[in-house]
């Protein structure tokens, strides 16, 4: 072999190497790129535009965790397709309601030192209409049905509702006048007919019936209580024992809400129960794990709630009758709002 053939071999290996590198290169780059827009074997999440007010039908809303250039904003899929592709909106939110064109945003501001939160009402193309200093790490938010009234709580204190060593803000706006009430706690309290007054008291978890009531959970020495919030007459009255982070029916006649149950771990200890305001009924839904969230009415006849999944939560969804079981609903999502 001559010393020009071995170089022409020893040229064209090169090359063939370099190919292969450059393909290997090529396609990892590709899968890279595919992973970022689709978690493995997960949801397609793509950028679009995003409405508070749809005109293709009932939409849900959710803030999008699917890893990728996507997560953390606030997403939207159709409602009777919840595992298709989203269509992600830029905008971010760790926790988020929406309502009749109006969404309450709840947002960290990351600094050199440390992080601060707001409170940022979105308009029906979640443009910003107005902003609030948020006192602590945003924990539940909700918009009332006529989109006239936002509310968020928050930690002041601790990072979770498991133990007792935690305190909340919690705060409602009305998007007409930018009027605030910054803290419940400064309502007047009607606890089993009397006037009450404590040192102790947290509220947190609003869920609105309508421009002037609201339901909430007060927590005062050692218990919990379902409440009934007046806005004009600012009280807050008690109706049931035992109920964390309610959430109103559709027809207004039911309260979802988390129960502290017996004989389980205290680091576990909810359960998902539906309240029937008229007659104090308590009924257990079929949903037997430990639920840490505000559920979401679907339906009149269906919740759906988060439950801590690969990549952060999960929507899952069971009837409220306590018929029937569990099922998962959408993966890697968080803070469900149905429009439409």
């Amino acid at each position: 072999m001559t010393r020009t053939t071995r170089l022409v071999i020893l040229a064209v290996a090169v090359l063939l190497l370099g190919g292969v590198g450059a393909g290997a290169v090529l396609y990892t780059a590709h899968r890279s790129g595919m992973r970022d827009q689709q978690q493995a074997n997960g949801p397609t999440v793509l950028a679009g535009t995003v409405s508070l007010r749809p005109t293709t039908g009932r939409r849900l809303l959710v803030r999008n965790l699917a890893w990728g250039p996507h997560r953390d904003e606030i997403a939207t899929v159709p409602a009777d397709d919840p595992q298709g592709p989203r269509t992600a909106s830029a905008v971010k939110c760790l926790r988020f309601h929406a309502a009749a064109g109006t969404g309450i945003c709840l947002q960290a501001v990351h600094g050199a030192l440390e992080d601060t939160y707001r409170a940022v009402v979105l308009d029906s193309h979640l443009h910003e209409l107005h902003r609030f200093p948020a006192a602590g790490i945003p924990t539940r938010a909700r918009v009332s049905p006529s989109g006239h009234l936002v509310a968020w709580t928050v930690f002041i204190s601790g990072d979770s509702y498991a133990g007792t060593d935690f305190s909340t803000r919690t705060a409602i706006v009305d998007t007409r006048t930018w009027a605030i009430d910054d803290n419940l706690e400064t309502f007047h309290i009607v606890k089993d007919g009397r006037p009450y007054r404590a040192a102790d008291t947290n509220i947190w978890g609003v869920t609105f019936a309508d421009d002037a009531r609201f339901y909430a959970t007060l927590a005062t020495g050692g218990q919990t209580y379902l409440v009934r919030g007046d806005i004009a007459a600012r009280t807050l009255t008690t109706l049931h024992r035992n109920v964390e982070c309610p959430s109103l029916s559709p027809d207004g006649t039911r309260i979802a809400y988390k129960k502290r149950v017996k004989g389980v771990s205290p680091d576990a200890p909810w359960r998902l129960y539906v309240l029937d305001l008229r007659t104090m009924k308590e009924t257990a839904t079929a949903e037997h794990r430990n639920i840490d969230d505000q559920a979401l009415w679907a339906t009149d006849s269906t919740l759906v709630y988060a439950l801590p999944g690969d990549y952060g939560s999960d929507l899952w969804t069971v009837p409220a009758d306590g018929s029937g079981s569990a099922r998962r609903l959408m993966t890697s999502a968080l803070a469900p709002a149905y429009l439409g």
